[in-house]
């Protein structure tokens, strides 16, 4: 789960943990990510979550959270693509996109293939 430290992606996870998922909480903020794996495991008895990082901006770091996820787990069941921007004054990804685009379209496909 993009994006599961905050909003619809903090909902989205603590209702597949309550359903008995487990979910991987991939975010680019790890202090960030963990405060929500807390938060939920709070509130939800026998969550099971585990917190990767995830910056989507950056080419690099979607494979090393390939590489990450591979290691640790035999299969993806559901992928929910949650993190992204709006609204944002004019920037770039460390790979040269605008922030938007790379964020929700061009990084998001990117971690389709790289795995």
């Amino acid at each position: 789960m993009t994006g599961a430290n905050s909003g619809l992606g903090f909902k989205a996870t603590k209702a597949f943990t309550q359903k008995g998922a487990h979910v991987v909480v991939a975010c680019r903020s790890l202090e960030r990510a963990n405060r929500a794996r807390r938060e939920i495991e709070s509130m939800v008895t026998g969550a099971s979550l585990t917190v990767l990082e995830l910056d989507l901006g950056s080419q690099a770091s979607i494979r090393q959270f390939a590489t990450d996820f591979d290691s640790e787990f035999d299969r993806l069941d559901v992928l929910l693509n949650n993190a992204g921007v709006m609204m944002t004054p004019y920037s770039t990804t460390e790979d040269g996109f605008e922030l938007q685009f790379g964020l929700t379209i061009s990084d998001t496909s990117y971690s389709l293939d790289s795995s």
